[in-house]
């Protein structure tokens, strides 16, 4: 999962990057609403985290322009406006959460999964394939009921891989979802996981094809031939 983290106190933004990304998620922060309000609209976020006290925009009309034009990506806003009527503007104008600052991160954690499984239309943790499960809450990989041990852009790729199985996920978006593990990430670096995955793969059901041109399909290998 990729998150965007609008917040414009540094100490406070890091903190909670570190925390998101030792759930295994993706984080790229900002701190001026006039740029996030231009990232928001790209289409690569699964949820953005909002603060309101913005520099250059205010949080409240990046979050009205996010919605008015059509930027569906749900929004947690994490403010210390905690009046009723902050809240309730907030929640109107297309916020799916509102925490107010301070906060516990276990708590803000727990909402962003809400949120995810709420975005993902479904209450079911798993991603299966084949004798490969897939927690994403836990951030754990099983094949019939044992661990299996990933990095954590190893386990990164496998859920983006698995969560689209059967179908190509283009090399490109690949790179672009997982850079923020490392500023050098790169195609190369991609067949260097790719490579690495079909090799832990190998014997549990499950392969890995490159679609040249295109980029990678995850999908059941075929049973050996008698």
């Amino acid at each position: 999962m990729r998150i965007l983290l609008v917040e414009d106190d540094p100490a406070l933004s890091f903190g909670i990057a570190r925390a998101l990304q030792r759930e295994g998620w993706l984080v790229d922060t900002l701190s001026d609403g006039a740029a996030a309000t231009v990232e928001g609209l790209i289409d690569q976020y699964d949820l953005a985290v909002l603060d309101l006290g913005l520099p250059r925009r205010d949080g409240m009309e990046v979050l009205r322009t996010w919605r008015s034009r059509g930027a569906k990506l749900p929004v947690l806003i994490l403010t210390a406006r905690d009046e009723l009527s902050d809240r309730v503007q907030g929640l109107d104008n297309g916020a799916d959460d509102y925490v107010v600052k301070p906060f516990d991160l276990p708590e803000l954690v727990a909402r962003l999964r809400a949120l995810q499984r709420r975005a993902a239309g479904r209450a079911d943790e798993r991603i299966v394939l084949g004798d490969l499960e897939l927690d994403t809450r836990h951030r754990e990989l099983r094949w019939r009921g044992e661990r299996v041990h990933l990095s954590p852009r190893e386990q990164a790729l496998t859920e983006l891989l698995m969560a689209r199985a059967g179908r190509v996920v283009p090399k490109d978006h690949i790179v672009s979802t997982l850079s923020s593990w490392e500023t050098d990430f790169s195609e190369n670096s991609v067949e260097v996981y790719v490579h690495r995955l079909r090799k832990r793969f190998a014997d549990l059901g499950v392969t890995i094809k490159t679609v040249r041109g295109f980029g990678y399909l995850m999908e059941l290998a075929e049973p050996p031939s008698k």
